[in-house]
């Protein structure tokens, strides 16, 4: 045995708290758990916010014009642009996992590629929409 063997790698089976902060998730784990939380934002606002807002705008152009005076606000902006952020990226990570299910970027390169496209063409994406919710486009 030589001196100079590399350091063996240390294992995480069962992570407690304290090693929580070691952990270091690559970039697919990290687009793989936000897109679960993204799906799970989208399940519990669709009944919670956006059916009921949908409902009320179509309703009569008296409530509509309610809907528009409270979408104005720009908490409510902010709102809709986390779920406009959830939607993107749910959106554009479910074509990725789509692909992988086809046996198409699943080595180890391309799966960290991909990952990094999600991240930037979903933020890309929100950045756009977050533009003309603000009205600077």
């Amino acid at each position: 045995m030589s001196d100079t063997a590399a350091k063996p790698r240390p294992q995480f089976r069962n992570i407690g708290i304290a090693q929580l902060a070691n952990y270091r998730l690559p970039l697919a784990g990290k687009l793989s758990i936000l897109h679960r939380v993204s799906g799970a934002l989208l399940f519990l606002c669709l009944p919670l916010v956006i059916l009921p807002l949908f409902a009320a705008s179509v309703a009569a152009p008296q409530t509509f014009a309610a809907v528009a005076a409270y979408a104005g606000n720009p908490i409510v902006k902010l709102v809709f642009l986390v779920l406009v952020w959830g939607y993107l990226h749910h959106f554009c990570a479910g074509i990725r996992y789509l692909l992988l299910d086809l046996h198409i970027g699943i080595d180890k390169l391309s799966a960290k590629k991909s990952a990094g496209v999600v991240f930037g063409v979903s933020l890309a994406l929100t950045l756009v929409f977050a533009l003309k919710l603000f009205g600077v486009l």
